[in-house]
């Protein structure tokens, strides 16, 4: 399935529209478009635009989410985890990148820095209530799963509290 969507240039003329690297590619590469290479410290955090603009449709969003190889070999991921462009904003794309290497990280033009993935958007309509309804889990948070794995029927161990 596809949809089309409007993009406009902002600086990215000698850039390729954002492009799907391989047939079953879920996010097309998104560039960097720089005037000149960035240096991305240890921990460092910085904007890097791309140069184009969209206009997503209402009832979706596009996704900006990192690039797996940049984050194995250079520890260069996004500082939002992953970035939401909402239907209504018409402004240049760019994406947060953040360093978590040990090195610096140099980003120059061309550079294809994240992903982009069009996702549908489902809005909420709040139903304020007194109770909610009761589950296994009940308010049980973060952890309260455990780290191993259990097979049907299988009782929670004290260890998988850990």
């Amino acid at each position: 399935m596809s949809k089309a969507l409007r993009i406009a240039r902002i600086g990215a003329h000698d850039l390729a529209l954002p492009a799907y690297q391989t047939a079953g590619a879920a996010g097309m590469d998104l560039q960097a478009c720089l005037p000149a290479p960035v240096a991305l410290a240890p921990a460092a955090r910085r904007a890097i635009p791309t140069g184009f603009a969209v206009e997503i449709p209402p009832g979706f969003e596009l996704q900006i989410r990192a690039r797996s190889g940049l984050a194995l070999r250079h520890g260069l991921t996004l500082a939002n985890a992953v970035g939401t462009i909402d239907s209504d904003y018409r402004g240049e794309l760019a994406v947060l990148l953040i360093n978590l290497g040990e090195g610096i990280v140099t980003i120059a033009h061309g550079d294809r820095i994240a992903q982009a993935v069009l996702a549908p958007v489902t809005r909420i309509a709040w139903e304020e209530c007194a109770d909610l309804a009761q589950t296994a889990r009940g308010a049980n948070g973060f952890g309260s799963t455990g780290t191993h794995a259990r097979g049907p029927g299988t009782e929670r161990r004290e260890d998988d509290r850990r």
